[in-house]
């Protein structure tokens, strides 16, 4: 099993979610989160005053997966995620950790079958 954390732009989140589904993945969580990589924020001007924005908002995305959807969860993401046609800086990041449990709460199921 694999936990999958995704970083995407906020604007892509339905056509990732469109883009797992279609891969038979149906279930994610989603945070809001703030951060940066190489762009480094970016400039704006608020009633006259110019002031630096340091942290972008993104959306981080958690998906556990048994190891058989791991390259199509991963694949789908980045199709929808990137903004065509060559992708940006920014666009993102995908991490794939190992899962070592997984626990129903509802049922109690343990491991694959929980997922």
């Amino acid at each position: 099993m694999k936990l999958i954390i995704a970083i995407i732009h906020p604007d892509k989140l339905e056509a990732v979610q469109k883009a797992l589904v279609s891969v038979d993945v149906f279930r994610l969580t989603v945070l809001e989160v703030r951060g940066f990589g190489r762009q480094l924020g970016f400039t704006e001007v608020y009633r006259g005053t110019e002031f630096q924005v340091n942290l972008l908002k993104k959306l981080q995305l958690e998906i556990g997966v048994n190891d058989d959807f791991v390259e199509p969860t991963v694949e789908a993401i980045i199709k929808a995620g990137r903004t065509e046609p060559d992708g940006e800086i920014g666009d993102g990041k995908i991490f794939i950790l190992p899962l070592e449990e997984c626990v129903r709460i509802r049922t109690g199921e343990r491991g694959m079958s929980a997922i």
